[in-house]
This record gives C-alpha cells, sequence and structure tokens, in this order.
C-alpha cells in the first residue's frame, strides 16, 4: 500500500515523507476522522512527527486532492481519502457518526440546480441527517419482561 502512496504523491508533484505516507494510510483505514483523531493514528507509529507536521501535511494533501476536508455543520472539520468521485454524507445526529452516501441520481454532480445563475456546477455537496443504527438501537424503549 505505501507503493500506492508514494504514487499518489509523485503523481501530484508531493515529495514523498513519512508524515505524508502516514497521514494517506491513515485515512485510509480510518476515513471521517478529525485531526486530533489523525495525529494520534500517525503518533502511534510516528511519535515524533509534530503536531504543526500533521496540520501541514492535512493542508497540502486537500489542497493537491489527494484527500478531502468535509465539515457538516456544526460539525468539527473531518478528513477522508475517498476522493475520485462526487459522493455524499449521511451523519447521525446523536453520536456524530459519518458515513458515504453514493450518489443517488447518475454521475457528478448528482443534482440539477433549479437556478444554477449562469455558474457551470460540477459538484453538489449533500449530508443527510438522522440517527444511526447503534444510537436507534439505544432510543428503543425496552420492553419489560
Amino acid at each position: 500500500m505505501t507503493s500506492d502512496f508514494e504514487a499518489q504523491l509523485r503523481a501530484v508533484s508531493l515529495r514523498v515523507t513519512r508524515p505524508r505516507l502516514a497521514v494517506l494510510a491513515a485515512l485510509h483505514d480510518h476515513p471521517h476522522v478529525d485531526t486530533d483523531t489523525v495525529i494520534a493514528l500517525v503518533r502511534a507509529d510516528h511519535p515524533t512527527v509534530s503536531h504543526q507536521a500533521v496540520y501541514d501535511v492535512l493542508r497540502a494533501l486537500t489542497d493537491a486532492g489527494l484527500i478531502r476536508r468535509i465539515q457538516p455543520a456544526g460539525a468539527t472539520a473531518r478528513y477522508e481519502s475517498r476522493v475520485a468521485d462526487n459522493h455524499h454524507h449521511v451523519v447521525c445526529r446523536s453520536c456524530g457518526a459519518i458515513a458515504d452516501v453514493d450518489c443517488a441520481v447518475g454521475h457528478a454532480p448528482c443534482l440539477t440546480a433549479s437556478n444554477d445563475h449562469g455558474f457551470v456546477v460540477d459538484e453538489a455537496e449533500v449530508v443527510y441527517w438522522g440517527t444511526c443504527p447503534g444510537c436507534a438501537t439505544d432510543r428503543t424503549p425496552q420492553r419489560p419482561e
């Protein structure tokens, strides 16, 4: 997998560094995590990597299009490595869990604006809100036996 990450970095003219490889690996294995979680994941294998280095890597990888930064309303920013498509997200109102949702209609941008005001629309961002299965089960009243 490391060689895949190295190729991705080279393809966008970024130097291959241990922090960059570690962040890509963390996001590949743990989608939709916040910055603090990325730092913890990276530092588990590379304890000398600074917080600032991880912040810098997240910014560089986002700018290069290798990762995506999402921030549902009222939530902290999260990062994911799925960038090759225009997918959407579903967010649990209770615990904040996030899952990917493929486009509901065809290809990007998956939706047609009722009035694009002359813009050339190439992406639509949709966030579905609800309750995840785990939280829904926790809220189900238990019947007395």
